[in-house]
């Protein structure tokens, strides 16, 4: 009996997931491209910024997003390493309770406003009650974060797109749970004039069985799952103490495991 840990949810290979920020009024148009074509997307606001232009109104960040994640960028957008550290904790959290009660669910993640992050910042974020945040820094590939705090994305979407689609849809068989990770912001659709990349990669990603399309919250939930499940000393035996089901693979097939679920193979 051979054991791996390479499937998604629902036994697929792959994952696409994408990340926008500051949550400006041309994330309405994003969000229809998204809703259209079945892409999840996690969207990073700044909801000091809300009701003023050219940002959301705070009265339609629930509706809007609803399928989506709303995750947290800081309350107004500063350097958060270049602020004193009351200012960066008030940030955080009071851009998390504000998107919470618009949000009718507890912020997890963020992104960093700028990119911007050092050591401090990275080791404050877990009593913040942030577990993941996504950096700026594109490596290009289609690998899973080694730490969440410092999520690296595949690329920005004005990195050659359309062409990292394609290296996607062809990845291997056994490459280890490729994850196509998407960041950028809408407002550079509006001012590059370029809305059709977006709608041109959502429609060439879009319906493959293969692919689990996500939010960046669904991704860190599923793989921190996945390392948690309980394994016997003979591999005999699996317990997934996590509230969510985890695929594995037994002797290259899909094997659900459900939340609490103890099983014998």
């Amino acid at each position: 009996m051979y054991i791996t840990f390479n499937y998604y949810p629902e036994g697929k290979r792959k994952a696409l997931t994408m990340s926008y920020d500051d949550g400006q009024i041309h994330d309405r148009r994003l969000v229809d491209v998204f809703n259209k074509y079945g892409i999840k997307g996690t969207f990073h606001l700044n909801s000091g910024k809300f009701d003023t232009e050219p940002f959301l109104n705070s009265s339609e960040i629930g509706d809007l997003f609803k399928g989506h994640e709303i995750s947290a960028h800081s309350l107004n957008h500063p350097f958060l390493t270049m602020v004193p550290s009351d200012v960066m904790i008030e940030e955080i959290l009071e851009d998390r309770r504000r998107l919470e009660d618009l949000a009718g669910y507890p912020v997890r993640g963020m992104s960093y406003p700028f990119g911007n992050y050092n050591e401090d910042l990275v080791k404050a974020l877990p009593f913040l009650g942030v577990e993941y945040s996504r950096t700026v820094q594109s490596h290009g590939g289609f690998r899973l974060p080694d730490n969440f705090l410092t999520w690296h994305p595949t690329c920005h979407h004005d990195q050659n797109l359309l062409d990292q689609c394609k290296k996607f849809k062809n990845t291997s068989e056994w490459d280890q749970m490729p994850l196509f990770y998407v960041w950028g912001h809408s407002f550079e659709f509006e001012r590059n004039n370029n809305w059709e990349l977006i709608e041109e990669f959502c429609k060439m990603v879009s319906l493959d069985e293969n692919v689990w399309y996500a939010t960046n919250i669904e991704i860190m939930d599923y793989i921190k799952a996945m390392k948690n499940l309980r394994f016997s000393v003979d591999r005999k035996m699996i317990f997934n103490p996590s509230s969510i089901p985890v695929w594995i693979a037994v002797d290259g097939q899909p094997v659900k495991i459900e939340s609490g679920q103890r099983i014998a193979l």
